[in-house]
């Protein structure tokens, strides 16, 4: 009953606003997702799939089956190893604490000598079993256990250093990566000042400069907007921030861009403020109905957010006229390519509010034409299946391949997907809390790679791990 209503209801989407169904084959609408190189992907967070031990059934794509790891924490194709990096509850080398928890996203930028600068977010709530530590001047909210940590490592992986990047906020998720190598960590939250002890306002996004932390401090990027934010990409060519909202309840939540008064100006210019937008498709205002690949909108429109900070209300509540505002569940991962910006829709569900039902979209917004097209749906009734539920963020690597950190139950993976849509098994992590008759796995999240290409780095989200990955990557 519900797939005949949500099909009527996409016929008339499409019919009331002009969209067109370009005629692409499918593999061919999912090797656009490889239109830019792996500078241009951020961090992840999430995974999921299938659970079982040995090699992934059936599934010799990509690099073979995966092979059980006798140490118990991650399974890797033949010719693949692993260095563990940092544990939660290890101390610091800077001495300044223990290692936080909740593991999630991460950027790997360049430094001097060779060396790579490995930024790390810790999701931590209130309830965070280990907080960030506190330092002067990194600080924003001394009752908040979020934040960042920074691993500094030579060309082996050998880990020299390993410090706070920034600490006191809140429930840090995804972000991104700037045209000048720093980090931008973004709080999923919009908890205020009195709330869970907090002593501050959150939901913002906060820069990170992995080299240097102190030259970033702690300072909230308020004319970014204050919502629930998961990533962001910027446009090398002219600045401009596309920010990913992933809120929890409807109204759901949308795609922003940013345009900053200082464009490309280096570390700290965001500081400087700009003007907050929202994109609307005309006739669209929830992109769960679009489900139809090679489906495109031309004619974006971006308005302007009434009130980015949210004072009174939350911006995907607030008014934005007659015409009203275009929503999504679960934007999360975003990252750019070529001459577009790509978004993920993780999943959306008719049961939680959603127009239509679906197991991800992958969306290319090209600010040029301003057109928007849907590139991939993933899910059991389409031609890209992953094993599990849900594609959460995605990493590009170098070599030619999607890194797909998959968001659903069970054991827990990061997939690989080719240019023609064929998915493969790239690393699962072992059993880590709970029995073998009731296994509970710890999600992978913050996949990215080195700035060489040489190695792939992912977080075990709980007990928080991170590896560097190498092998012969092709």
């Amino acid at each position: 009953m519900f797939a005949e209503r949500s099909s009527a209801t996409r016929r008339q989407i499409l019919a009331g606003t002009g969209a067109s169904v370009a005629g692409i084959a499918f593999a061919g609408a999912f090797s656009e997702l490889f239109a830019g190189t792996a500078a241009a992907a951020g961090g992840g967070t999430s995974g999921g799939g299938p659970s079982g031990a040995g090699p992934l059934g059936g599934n010799h794509a990509g690099y073979g089956p995966l092979v059980a790891d006798p140490a118990g924490l991650l399974d890797l194709p033949a010719g693949f190893s692993y260095k563990v990096l940092s544990r939660q509850g290890d101390q610091l080398r800077s001495g300044e604490g223990l290692v936080p928890s909740n593991h999630d996203g991460m950027g790997a930028f360049a430094g001097r000598r060779g060396r790579v600068h490995l930024v790390r977010n810790h999701e931590n709530r209130a309830t965070g079993l280990i907080g960030v530590p506190t330092v002067a001047g990194l600080t924003y909210d001394p009752g908040a256990k979020g934040g960042c940590t920074v691993l500094e490592l030579d060309g082996r992986n050998n880990v020299l250093g390993e410090r706070v990047g920034i600490a006191g906020t809140a429930v840090n998720c995804a972000g991104g990566p700037t045209p000048w190598r720093t980090w931008l960590t973004c709080e999923e939250t919009e908890d205020r000042a009195g709330t869970s002890g907090y002593t501050k306002d959150h939901g913002f996004i906060f820069e990170v400069d992995g080299a240097d932390p102190h030259r970033t401090g702690a300072v909230p990027l308020t004319a970014m907007g204050r919502f629930q934010h998961e990533a962001i990409a910027i446009d090398p060519r002219n600045g401009i921030v596309y920010e990913t909202e992933d809120a929890f309840d409807k109204p759901f939540g949308l795609f922003y861009r940013f345009l900053p008064d200082k464009p490309l100006g280096g570390t700290g210019s965001l500081r400087a403020g700009g003007a907050l937008e929202a994109m609307r498709v005309p006739g669209v205002p929830d992109l769960s109905v679009v489900q139809e690949p090679g489906t495109r909108f031309e004619g974006i429109q971006w308005v302007p957010v009434p009130d980015p900070m949210a004072a009174e209300t939350p911006i995907r509540n607030q008014d934005f006229g007659p015409k009203g505002i275009t929503h999504a569940q679960k934007l999360e991962g975003c990252y750019w390519g070529g001459q577009a910006v790509y978004f993920v829709s993780s999943f959306a569900r008719a049961k939680d509010g959603s127009a239509a039902t679906h197991y991800g979209q992958v969306w290319k917004y090209e600010p040029g034409p301003r057109r928007l097209t849907l590139v991939v749906v993933f899910g059991p009734d389409t031609n890209v299946q992953l094993p599990g539920e849900s594609p959460d963020n995605i990493c590009l690597a170098p070599t030619g391949g999607l890194m797909v950190c998959e968001d659903g139950e069970g054991a827990q993976h990061v997939f690989g997907v080719s240019r023609k849509g064929e998915v493969y098994a790239v690393a699962r992590g072992a059993q880590n809390i709970g029995t073998p008759e009731a296994p509970e796995w710890g999600e992978f999240a913050g996949v990215t790679f080195s700035p060489d290409g040489a190695t792939m780095y992912v977080n075990c989200y709980t007990p928080g791990t991170t590896f560097a990955v190498t092998g012969p990557w092709r």
